[in-house]
């Protein structure tokens, strides 16, 4: 931790500017505290422009150029999933997301993932995010099947015996995935023995720029959703940006089964 010169704050004429940057080696993170001009009280306060939509703010700091997208190609209602492919709890909220909220919505709305591999507790979530981002490069729907799979069968990998055999593994199901969908081969190889984790590192940086701390997080048109949460808060969420926007709302009652009726 280091602890920056106080300055005079511009918007507090009691108090002075106090900068402390936190590093923990992966991650550099600076917060302003506000600390009294007689030293005896200290504090840390967020301020918002009330003229601005905060959530525009945010989703405007977000890069989705280039990503893959499922449901609407372009759509007012834009879904951004920051995802970390070894977390059991963005397992969960795929699985949410995909098929259960894609059939309600993907007529509707833009679903994006973006890379944030917790690497300290997750040690082969970058080297799956890379590959993955490598299949995306040549073919969407290459990525999206490399995601579903991964997502639902986290422990093929993690049950490999050595560090380096759960990477071997994931570079084995990423070129079956190259071949299924008649990826450029040599390519794909190249990209995969490279492991640049270049725009892996970008993302995460830029996820920590808004306040993303753990996964999964997802931002539904700015508003900021933590954790795997139930369908029905998710649900809520997406609705509310829907009629933000204009666009029409899905008749949840018409996905709900019919009850089966008794046996006599």
């Amino acid at each position: 931790m280091l602890v920056g010169t106080p300055s005079t704050s511009p918007d507090f004429p009691n108090y002075d500017s106090l900068i402390v940057t936190i590093d923990n080696g992966d991650k550099k993170q600076d917060l302003t505290f506000l600390i009294s001009k007689d030293r005896s009280s200290m504090m840390r306060m967020t301020k918002f422009d009330l003229t601005k939509d905060p959530f525009a703010q945010t989703m405007s700091k977000i890069d989705v150029s280039g990503r893959p997208t499922r449901g609407v190609k372009s759509s007012k209602v834009v879904v951004v999933n920051f995802d970390d492919f070894e977390c059991p709890f963005c397992s969960r909220m795929h699985k949410t997301l995909f098929p259960e909220i894609l059939k309600e919505y993907g007529d509707r709305i833009t679903f994006i993932y973006k890379d944030y591999p917790l690497a300290e507790i997750h040690p082969w979530a970058i080297h799956a995010a890379v590959d993955a981002n490598c299949l995306a490069v040549q073919n969407i729907d290459a990525y999206w099947d490399f995601a579903d799979y991964i997502h639902a069968n986290q422990q093929e990998v993690s049950n490999e015996k050595t560090p380096a055999g759960r990477l071997e593994a994931l570079d084995k199901l990423t070129m079956l995935q190259g071949q299924k969908h008649n990826l450029d081969v040599v390519k794909l190889q190249s990209c995969v023995k490279a492991q640049d984790e270049s725009a892996v590192k970008a993302s995460m940086k830029e996820a920590d720029g808004i306040g993303v701390e753990a996964t999964p997080t997802l931002f539904v048109n700015g508003e900021k959703i933590d954790g795997a949460v139930p369908i029905s808060e998710l649900r809520a969420a997406l609705d509310r940006a829907l009629k933000d926007a204009n666009l029409p709302v899905p008749d949840h009652a018409a996905t709900v089964p019919a009850p089966t009726p008794a046996s006599k």
